[in-house]
Protein backbone atom coordinates (compact mmCIF):
# COMPACT_ATOMS: atom_id res chain seq x y z
CA UNK A 1 0.00 0.00 0.00
CA UNK A 2 1.26 3.47 -1.00
CA UNK A 3 0.55 7.25 -0.29
CA UNK A 4 1.82 10.28 -1.13
CA UNK A 5 4.54 11.91 0.73
CA UNK A 6 4.46 15.72 1.16
CA UNK A 7 7.02 18.20 2.81
CA UNK A 8 5.86 20.96 5.28
CA UNK A 9 4.85 23.12 2.14
CA UNK A 10 2.48 20.45 0.87
CA UNK A 11 4.08 19.74 -1.99
CA UNK A 12 4.46 16.21 -2.79
CA UNK A 13 8.27 14.75 -2.69
CA UNK A 14 7.91 11.40 -2.96
CA UNK A 15 5.42 7.99 -2.29
CA UNK A 16 5.90 6.58 1.22
CA UNK A 17 5.32 2.51 1.53
CA UNK A 18 2.97 1.93 4.03
CA UNK A 19 2.08 -1.64 5.72
CA UNK A 20 -1.21 -3.09 5.12
CA UNK A 21 -2.23 -4.21 8.70
CA UNK A 22 -2.37 -0.65 9.94
CA UNK A 23 -3.81 1.07 7.08
CA UNK A 24 -5.31 -1.69 4.96
CA UNK A 25 -7.46 -3.32 7.78
CA UNK A 26 -11.91 -3.73 7.04
CA UNK A 27 -14.07 -0.97 8.66
CA UNK A 28 -15.66 -2.27 12.19
CA UNK A 29 -17.41 -0.06 13.88
CA UNK A 30 -18.21 -2.09 16.80
CA UNK A 31 -15.10 -2.92 17.71
CA UNK A 32 -14.19 0.97 17.62
CA UNK A 33 -16.97 1.58 20.01
CA UNK A 34 -16.11 -0.92 22.26
CA UNK A 35 -12.75 0.16 22.56
CA UNK A 36 -13.36 3.89 22.60
CA UNK A 37 -15.65 2.87 25.36
CA UNK A 38 -13.48 1.49 27.49
CA UNK A 39 -11.14 4.21 27.23
CA UNK A 40 -13.52 6.31 28.25
CA UNK A 41 -14.94 4.22 31.31
CA UNK A 42 -11.23 3.46 32.83
CA UNK A 43 -10.91 7.13 33.06
CA UNK A 44 -13.84 7.62 34.90
CA UNK A 45 -13.81 8.55 38.41
CA UNK A 46 -16.43 7.92 40.88
CA UNK A 47 -17.80 11.23 42.79
CA UNK A 48 -21.01 10.74 43.70
CA UNK A 49 -21.39 9.47 47.17
CA UNK A 50 -24.12 9.16 49.54
CA UNK A 51 -23.26 8.34 53.05
CA UNK A 52 -24.50 5.28 54.85
CA UNK A 53 -25.91 4.80 58.05
CA UNK A 54 -22.37 4.26 59.50
CA UNK A 55 -21.36 7.38 57.96
CA UNK A 56 -23.91 9.79 59.15
CA UNK A 57 -23.71 12.33 62.18
CA UNK A 58 -25.32 11.51 65.29
CA UNK A 59 -27.03 7.90 66.69
CA UNK A 60 -25.29 8.05 69.57
CA UNK A 61 -27.83 7.27 71.95
CA UNK A 62 -30.90 5.62 71.62
CA UNK A 63 -33.76 8.34 70.90
CA UNK A 64 -35.96 6.84 73.19
CA UNK A 65 -36.84 3.70 75.78
CA UNK A 66 -37.28 0.45 74.06
CA UNK A 67 -40.64 0.14 75.76
CA UNK A 68 -43.42 1.88 77.31
CA UNK A 69 -43.96 4.81 75.22
CA UNK A 70 -46.19 3.29 72.53
CA UNK A 71 -44.30 4.45 70.22
CA UNK A 72 -42.04 2.22 67.67
CA UNK A 73 -38.54 0.52 68.42
CA UNK A 74 -35.56 2.56 67.58
CA UNK A 75 -32.32 2.30 68.43
CA UNK A 76 -30.69 4.94 66.21
CA UNK A 77 -31.75 8.81 64.16
CA UNK A 78 -28.89 7.18 62.10
CA UNK A 79 -31.21 4.78 60.91
CA UNK A 80 -32.12 5.03 56.72
CA UNK A 81 -35.98 5.54 57.86
CA UNK A 82 -35.33 8.90 59.71
CA UNK A 83 -34.82 12.18 57.93
CA UNK A 84 -31.16 13.17 57.77
CA UNK A 85 -30.14 9.40 58.58
CA UNK A 86 -28.02 7.26 56.13
CA UNK A 87 -28.94 6.34 52.75
CA UNK A 88 -29.54 2.59 51.57
CA UNK A 89 -27.85 1.36 48.12
CA UNK A 90 -27.10 5.08 47.06
CA UNK A 91 -23.89 5.79 45.23
CA UNK A 92 -20.52 5.48 46.61
CA UNK A 93 -16.86 6.46 45.40
CA UNK A 94 -15.60 3.05 45.68
CA UNK A 95 -17.72 2.07 42.13
CA UNK A 96 -15.27 1.04 39.54
CA UNK A 97 -16.29 1.89 36.18
CA UNK A 98 -13.32 0.05 34.75
CA UNK A 99 -13.69 -1.95 31.52
CA UNK A 100 -11.42 -4.28 29.89
CA UNK A 101 -10.14 -4.44 26.43
CA UNK A 102 -7.14 -6.88 25.99
CA UNK A 103 -4.15 -5.31 23.83
CA UNK A 104 -4.96 -7.43 20.32
CA UNK A 105 -8.30 -5.60 20.21
CA UNK A 106 -7.06 -1.98 20.79
CA UNK A 107 -4.65 -2.48 18.38
CA UNK A 108 -7.31 -4.12 15.83
CA UNK A 109 -9.46 -1.45 16.46
CA UNK A 110 -6.93 1.43 15.81
CA UNK A 111 -5.88 -0.41 12.25
CA UNK A 112 -9.47 -0.31 11.40
CA UNK A 113 -9.99 3.42 12.43
CA UNK A 114 -6.66 4.86 10.80
CA UNK A 115 -7.64 2.31 7.63
CA UNK A 116 -11.08 4.45 7.36
CA UNK A 117 -9.24 7.58 7.78
CA UNK A 118 -6.66 6.69 5.57
CA UNK A 119 -9.49 5.66 2.35
CA UNK A 120 -11.24 9.16 3.15
CA UNK A 121 -8.57 10.98 2.26
CA UNK A 122 -7.99 12.08 6.39
CA UNK A 123 -4.27 11.40 6.84
CA UNK A 124 -1.39 12.71 5.23
CA UNK A 125 2.52 11.53 5.49
CA UNK A 126 5.14 14.56 5.08
CA UNK A 127 8.52 14.01 5.32
CA UNK A 128 9.98 16.17 8.13
CA UNK A 129 8.79 18.65 10.17
CA UNK A 130 11.45 21.93 10.77
CA UNK A 131 10.65 25.12 12.00
CA UNK A 132 13.67 27.71 11.41
CA UNK A 133 12.33 29.77 14.86
CA UNK A 134 10.38 27.47 17.45
CA UNK A 135 7.57 30.23 17.30
CA UNK A 136 3.85 29.69 17.19
CA UNK A 137 3.82 32.16 14.39
CA UNK A 138 6.58 30.02 12.31
CA UNK A 139 4.12 26.59 13.19
CA UNK A 140 1.19 29.03 11.79
CA UNK A 141 2.91 29.75 8.75
CA UNK A 142 4.29 26.13 8.25
CA UNK A 143 0.51 24.95 8.65
CA UNK A 144 -1.16 27.26 6.28
CA UNK A 145 1.55 26.25 3.51
CA UNK A 146 0.45 22.54 3.84
CA UNK A 147 -2.65 22.91 3.75
CA UNK A 148 -3.04 25.36 0.99
CA UNK A 149 -0.57 22.95 -0.80
CA UNK A 150 -2.83 19.81 -0.17
CA UNK A 151 -5.99 21.54 -0.97
CA UNK A 152 -7.32 20.52 2.75
CA UNK A 153 -8.30 22.80 5.79
CA UNK A 154 -5.74 21.28 7.78
CA UNK A 155 -5.64 22.40 11.47
CA UNK A 156 -8.78 25.49 10.80
CA UNK A 157 -11.86 25.79 12.04
CA UNK A 158 -13.46 22.40 10.89
CA UNK A 159 -10.51 20.48 10.23
CA UNK A 160 -8.89 19.57 13.77
CA UNK A 161 -5.68 18.02 13.48
CA UNK A 162 -3.40 15.61 15.28
CA UNK A 163 0.55 16.28 14.45
CA UNK A 164 2.41 13.00 15.30
CA UNK A 165 5.98 13.06 15.41
CA UNK A 166 8.68 10.29 15.62
CA UNK A 167 9.84 11.28 19.17
CA UNK A 168 9.08 13.84 22.11
CA UNK A 169 10.75 17.45 20.48
CA UNK A 170 9.98 19.98 22.79
CA UNK A 171 10.97 22.57 21.20
CA UNK A 172 8.50 21.72 18.03
CA UNK A 173 5.65 20.59 20.66
CA UNK A 174 5.76 24.61 22.04
CA UNK A 175 5.25 25.80 18.71
CA UNK A 176 2.33 23.83 17.88
CA UNK A 177 0.46 23.79 21.13
CA UNK A 178 -1.02 26.96 21.29
CA UNK A 179 -2.55 26.68 17.71
CA UNK A 180 -6.64 26.23 18.85
CA UNK A 181 -7.03 23.46 16.17
CA UNK A 182 -3.96 21.34 16.44
CA UNK A 183 -2.80 18.59 18.71
CA UNK A 184 0.39 17.55 18.91
CA UNK A 185 2.32 14.32 19.99
CA UNK A 186 4.29 11.07 19.94
CA UNK A 187 2.57 8.54 17.41
CA UNK A 188 3.79 5.89 19.81
CA UNK A 189 1.07 7.39 22.09
CA UNK A 190 -1.62 7.21 19.79
CA UNK A 191 -5.09 5.23 20.48
CA UNK A 192 -8.40 4.98 19.37
CA UNK A 193 -9.76 8.26 21.16
CA UNK A 194 -6.56 10.47 20.16
CA UNK A 195 -7.13 9.36 16.16
CA UNK A 196 -11.08 9.48 16.16
CA UNK A 197 -11.47 13.02 17.67
CA UNK A 198 -9.47 15.75 15.17
CA UNK A 199 -10.59 15.08 11.50
CA UNK A 200 -6.94 14.64 9.79
CA UNK A 201 -4.06 12.93 10.60
CA UNK A 202 -0.36 14.06 9.99
CA UNK A 203 2.28 11.32 10.39
CA UNK A 204 5.79 12.57 9.86
CA UNK A 205 7.74 9.71 7.31
CA UNK A 206 9.79 8.43 10.53
CA UNK A 207 6.62 7.97 13.21
CA UNK A 208 4.46 5.87 11.14
CA UNK A 209 6.97 2.66 12.14
CA UNK A 210 6.79 3.84 15.70
CA UNK A 211 2.98 3.66 16.15
CA UNK A 212 2.54 1.14 18.75
CA UNK A 213 1.37 -2.09 16.91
Amino acid sequence: MKAPLYNQEGTKIGVLELPDKLFGVRWNPTLVHDVLLALRSSRRRATAHAKGRGEVRGGGRKPWRQKGTGRALHGSRRSPIWIGGGVTHGPTKEKNYAKKANIKVRRGALASLLSKKFKEGEIFFVDDISLSEFKTKVATKILKSFSDGVGHGVGKRGGRALLLLEKTKPDTIRAFRNLPYVEIGEARNVNVESALVPKYLLFTKEAVEKVTF
